[in-house]
């Protein structure tokens, strides 16, 4: 696998030095700078792309060129976006960056109640606790007819949990759901979050997946064209939240994604951690099953403390069995002649990375931690299926 981790641009607290020192090669990221739906263009393509370089880098894999929200909703100038899509698309291609990854997740990127959860050797991990979040929907956001989407006994639970809560606790589970998109440290305001979700009153599962097969329609040609590999990442968590459709998030999602645009160009981001937060997901049937448009890989894992609970463990050590998983990803691409990129997904913050400012789940350390294990497990298996 090509190792790589994920680098938010200059303002990251993680220079690309740190990453160099922990063993990748390749770099992730995007330019957060422009505005959604605007052209990249192939001069601050490259600009970033020289700035990789000289670190002794190189920019392999982009995440994200991201979906504008009208794309999503199919409404307003989405036509018009949807041809700056092609534009950077192409732009990107002539540079040499030929994976993209991208999400459909209306409105919201991924979303965790808690930050900062505590392990027994005092690191810090991300954390999706159900009932702080049905708490923060109707009682903290108040979003209207947030009632309609819980049982009486999960209002019950979730009341009752914000009862025990302190001011500055439900201010922090209020911005802790809100966090801002990848890359920005400008949360939502809960007035933003308000009016967004307006725009999706009407649109449902089976919308959103049409608009998405629309899309997908219109640029999967232009990837092709390109010699390009499109890595549609799953949703995280993923169910609904805030009563948004969600259409990534399994197998049959999956399925119906590949069927409705069959090109080879239109594949995965495999996130073992997304995907495993649901425990109906098969994620090594998933491998066997779509192992062909897998193009890019997050390996993490996560611990389902209860049904509504589910907290990121150590890489190897969570409900994935992640030593089953790297074998069946390194037969793949032994019978695939590639070498897939691969980024270690999250990472705990540990206390040496306390004082730097970071992304949540994307301090060095825990991420390094994380690499430097899969790189080991990577290693054995290979030698042991003398590969």
């Amino acid at each position: 696998m090509q190792q790589t981790m994920r680098w938010f641009g200059p303002q990251d607290g993680v220079t690309l030095l740190d990453i160099r020192q922990a063993g990748a090669t390749g770099i992730v990221t995007a330019l957060h700078q422009i505005p959604v739906g605007e052209i990249w263009t192939i001069e601050d393509i490259k600009e970033r792309q020289q700035i990789i370089k000289e670190a002794g880098l190189e920019w392999t894999v982009v995440e994200s060129l991201p979906v504008h929200e009208e794309i999503k909703r199919a409404s307003g100038i989405y036509l018009e976006y949807i041809e700056n899509y092609k534009i950077s698309l192409k732009n990107l291609a002539d540079c040499g960056l030929k994976i993209i990854t991208y999400n459909f997740m209306p409105i919201l990127d991924w979303v965790r109640t808690e930050h900062n959860f505590v392990n027994e050797d005092g690191s810090k991990a991300l954390l999706y606790n159900q009932m702080a979040f049905t708490y923060f929907d109707m009682f903290l956001l108040k979003r209207p007819n947030a009632e309609n989407d819980y049982s009486d006994e999960e209002k019950a639970k979730a009341l009752e949990f914000g009862d025990k809560l302190s001011e500055e606790e439900k201010a922090l589970l209020f911005k802790n759901v809100l966090l801002g998109l990848p890359g920005s440290k400008i949360n939502f305001t809960a007035e933003q979050i308000l009016s967004l979700l307006d725009n999706y009153a009407e649109i449902d599962n089976n919308k959103l997946r049409e608009n998405l097969i629309f899309f997908l329609s219109e640029i999967t040609p232009v990837a092709d064209e390109c010699g390009s590999k499109l890595a549609i990442h799953p949703d995280d968590p993923p169910f609904s939240v805030l009563g948004l459709p969600r259409i990534v998030s399994t197998e049959k999602d999956i399925k119906a994604i590949f069927e409705a645009v069959p090109s080879n160009a239109n594949g995965l981001c495999y996130c073992t951690g997304s995907l495993g937060a649901d425990p109906e997901n098969n994620l090594e049937k998933i491998i066997d099953d779509f192992g062909d448009r897998i193009h890019f890989l997050h390996l993490r894992n996560t611990i389902r403390e209860s049904a509504t609970i589910f907290r990121e463990s150590e890489h190897l050590n969570g409900d994935s069995k992640m030593a089953v998983i790297v074998e069946k990803l390194l037969l793949l691409m032994n019978k695939r002649k590639v070498s897939l990129p691969m980024r270690p997904d999250h990472g705990f913050l540990h206390a040496v990375d306390e004082k730097t400012e970071t992304y949540p789940g994307y301090s060095l350390v825990g991420r390094l931690k994380g690499l430097a294990e899969l790189r080991g497990l990577e290693m054995g298996i290979a030698y042991k299926l003398n590969l």
